[in-house]
């Protein structure tokens, strides 16, 4: 049964990815269209500002991995340095029936780890010095193919494109709430109350419309937690491993230094979770990591 639930997923990631992408095209249109009416650009200069976006949205997406892995000082080693490492994980890439990922190791204390990439084809796994340190054999294995699920389910497309979007529409809604708000530049054709009307709709939509993305972002995350943790533990065969691997996590007080908050909702663990009160982790990206591990256990 829990085969059909990993392999339904895999379908409906790919589905939602296309969902994703025509939602945040209407947003993103919307956006550019009140921009450019303010200006008196109309369709055409929406269309422009569209056709903008959309190859800044295209590159983000085929180079997106690199900028992250970048971003969290991520660097790719090879096999002789590693050589316990690579083995799990070409092991467990042949176990889950996908190529193996390129791997690269962060020199940061705090034990963590994430996947990147756009399929399974073009995919990367990050681990930290810290979790190689800390983490014994079968709880490195564990969290080695959570890590392996997410590329495999192709999480790490859906999220690929849901940061791309959010970074996107953060953009445009900053752009129009600078316009509209101060009013500099202002030559186009709107003005009386139909101007108003188009100020006043303009700012409630740039406040809108991030928030309504970062929703989505937050509604998707919490649920691809607990599936990669059901299917890494298919995978090794042994879910104490994992659970094992999010206790150390859990209890490490080592605060990691390389992450920052746009990649955060990649990790296994929220980096940021010892900074955040109880409202703050109401909206994390990540599950209770104690959840998780109950659940584990529970298998």
């Amino acid at each position: 049964m829990e085969r059909i639930n990993i392999y339904d997923q895999i379908s409906k990631n790919k589905r939602m990815s296309y969902d994703l992408f025509l939602i945040f095209f209407h947003i993103s249109f919307i956006l550019a269209f009140i921009i450019s009416e303010y200006f008196g650009g109309g369709y055409l200069g929406a269309g422009l500002i569209l056709i903008f976006a959309i190859i800044w949205m295209l590159f983000s997406y085929y180079l997106g991995d690199k900028a992250i892995l970048a971003i969290n000082h991520a660097k790719e080693v090879k096999k002789e340095e590693y050589p316990y490492l690579f083995n799990s994980v070409e092991g467990l890439s042949i176990a889950a029936g996908i190529p193996k990922p390129k791997i690269y190791v962060i020199d940061d204390p705090a034990p963590n780890a994430f996947a990147t990439g756009r399929d399974p084809r073009h995919a990367a796994i990050a681990v930290t010095t810290g979790l190689l340190q800390m983490m014994k054999r079968l709880e490195l294995e564990g969290v080695l193919a959570h890590e392996i699920s997410h590329i495999k389910n192709y999480d790490i497309r859906y999220m690929m494109l849901v940061m791309v979007m959010i970074g996107l529409i953060g953009i445009l809604s900053n752009m129009m709430l600078r316009i509209l708000w101060y009013g500099r530049g202002r030559h186009g054709r709107v003005g009386g109350r139909g101007g108003a009307a188009l100020v006043l709709a303009g700012i409630i939509f740039a406040i809108i419309a991030p928030i309504i993305a970062q929703l989505v972002r937050l509604a998707i995350s919490r649920r691809r937690e607990y599936m990669a943790d059901a299917s890494g533990a298919l995978l090794t065969r042994y879910p104490q491993g994992l659970a094992d691997a999010l206790k150390k996590i859990a209890g490490s007080k080592i605060p990691m230094t390389s992450a920052n908050q746009d990649s955060a909702p990649l990790y296994i663990a929220d980096p940021f979770r010892d900074k955040k009160d109880f409202f703050s982790n109401l909206f994390s990206t990540h599950p209770p990591i104690w959840d998780r591990i109950k659940a584990l256990e529970a298998m």
